[in-house]
């Protein structure tokens, strides 16, 4: 017979987790809203983004097999699919970042069901919190690149296999995973990584026997994928890999030997800061969760921390064999993986408190208020001020609603792709822009070219002075550009009549046949 305190005390924790659902759910919401506010904001494409935009409007479907101009790299059935968005809903920001978005609200949506399956119910809203509002899953929700999908196909991933482990499929699971898979590896590069390494996690713990009947009965879904994989290696891949310019760019990105430990320390440091958006000190403090999550994880279910922690080692092997970089956004698929195991490990220290005036408690309360408060934050604020980069299109908007029909425009080299995706939007014609060659600073900005440089801008500078007015438009440049700039224009005399700055772009009009 249960006693009265029984009764009494029962309901608590009932209430408890209701409330946690209600915090994970709101979690979402807000999520949603913040991601919502960034699409509507309409920011302008920014150099990357614009490079890879340039390739989805100009090629046709069988063209976006071939490798991609402008040192850019997307699996094909994202640029399909971003191919197929310009075509029905024209071609503007909008339609490019419409995949993305949703991509991002699946991602968080899917996430949601990973926490909620995989922690417990303290942990859930921990972690739906950080995928909502940490700074580079939000921010990858709304940009014309690949990422956005990189996640949500991590997370569905997570969602189909982790629950699998040693069971025997039925055929129609088999089509089905199999077909998903083979999909999935042509929209995300990484998604692979999340397959090969759930799977082949499971295998290498399971008995004997369990290993033989899981060969033959996985082996068909097992071909799909790596066919799928192969056509995929085969068509594009290859010829990706063959661009000098982007094997250049991830030289660093990989270890000098598998057993390099510096870098590896040092990769495993970064990704606390980037992919996963910990700012400041937080991402060193992040580490220390991390590790309690794992020890949590480790005693609640030691195959759910192998299933989340593979694919992170996967992906590192193959960083080692110098095959995928394991760096930044290129990684940001591992992050929902990651942030189970934070939300884990700061859940744990208030468990295993239990009483509010033990030290673990504070210790949670601390990590917490570290972790999570400072990117809620800053999410908040991007409800009110949303992100811009590179504003090239109202710069150009002002500058066309401006320009007298004899004006001409000089675009500096630094802002030349965005320029050319903008232009034929906005009814520029081949005559009425002359496109830079040279630029007046290197080093990123921060040092003025060569007196080569300089004088080679110059030089193009003065094939402009016999134009009564010239629009000149920057994108990306540095002060020090900036002000090398002025002083030239200045040095050939002529005379400063308009101006407008947006982030990260401006325009100067110039009279220049000043006697």
């Amino acid at each position: 017979m249960l006693s009265e305190s029984t009764v009494v005390s029962a309901p608590k924790p009932l209430k408890q987790q209701h409330l946690f659902q209600v915090l994970a759910v709101l979690g979402i919401l807000f999520g949603v809203l913040v991601r919502l506010v960034q699409y509507l904001h309409r920011r302008s494409l920014w150099e990357d983004e614009a490079n890879l935009a340039l390739n989805i409007v100009n090629r046709s479907y069988l063209e976006l097999l071939q490798p991609l101009d402008y040192n850019q790299a997307a699996p094909p059935l994202f640029l399909w699919i971003e191919k197929a968005a310009v075509q029905v809903f024209g071609n503007s920001e909008y339609a490019l970042r419409l995949f993305p978005f949703i991509c991002g609200i699946l991602a968080l949506v899917g996430f949601y069901q990973l926490a909620k399956r995989y922690t417990t119910a303290l942990a859930a809203p921990i972690a739906v919190i950080l995928f909502a509002c940490l700074k580079y899953i939000l921010y990858y929700g709304n940009e014309v690149k690949q990422y956005s999908s990189d996640l949500m196909v991590s997370v569905t991933l997570c969602l189909l296999l982790i629950p699998l482990r040693h069971q025997i499929l039925n055929r129609r699971q088999l089509l089905g995973l199999g077909l998903l898979g083979a999909a999935f590896i042509w929209l995300s590069h990484p998604a692979i990584f999340v397959m090969a390494g759930i799977e082949v996690g499971y295998f290498l713990v399971a008995t004997r026997p369990q290993r033989r009947d899981i060969l033959v009965n996985r082996l068909p879904l097992y071909l799909i994928w790596l066919i799928s994989f192969a056509a995929l290696y085969a068509l594009t891949i290859q010829g990706t890999l063959e661009n000098q310019t982007l094997a250049e760019s991830w030289i660093e990105r990989y270890p000098r030997s598998p057993l390099d430990l510096v870098w590896l320390f040092d990769a495993f440091g970064r990704f606390f800061y980037n992919p996963l958006g910990f700012l400041g000190v937080a991402d060193g403090i992040a580490i220390l969760p991390f590790a309690l999550g794992c020890i949590a994880y480790y005693r609640r279910d030691r195959l759910l921390l192998l299933a989340i922690l593979a694919p992170i080692v996967t992906t590192l092997i193959a960083a080692c064999l110098k095959q995928y970089p394991f760096r930044e956004r290129l990684v940001i698929f591992l992050t929902p993986l990651a942030i189970l195991i934070i939300a884990q490990g700061i859940a744990s220290l208030f468990t295993l408190s239990k009483q509010w005036r033990k030290p673990g408690f504070f210790v949670g309360i601390l990590l917490l208020f570290a972790l999570v408060t400072p990117p809620f934050l800053r999410s908040g604020r991007l409800m009110i001020y949303p992100t811009e980069v590179e504003e090239m299109r109202p710069v150009l908007a002002y500058v066309k609603s401006q320009q007298q029909p004899s004006d001409r425009l000089y675009v500096y080299r630094s802002g030349l792709n965005q320029f050319i995706y903008y232009a034929p939007t906005l009814g520029y014609a081949a005559d009425q822009y002359k496109l830079g060659k040279s630029l007046l600073a290197e080093g990123g900005g921060k040092k003025l070219q060569s007196k080569q440089g300089v004088k080679q801008f110059k030089r193009e500078v003065k094939s402009l002075q016999g134009e009564s007015r010239v629009w000149f438009v920057f994108c990306r440049a540095s002060e020090v550009e900036e002000q090398a700039f002025l002083s030239t224009i200045a040095s050939l005399g002529g005379q400063q009549l308009d101006q407008v700055h947006q982030t990260g772009a401006m325009a100067y009009l110039y009279q220049m046949n000043v006697d």
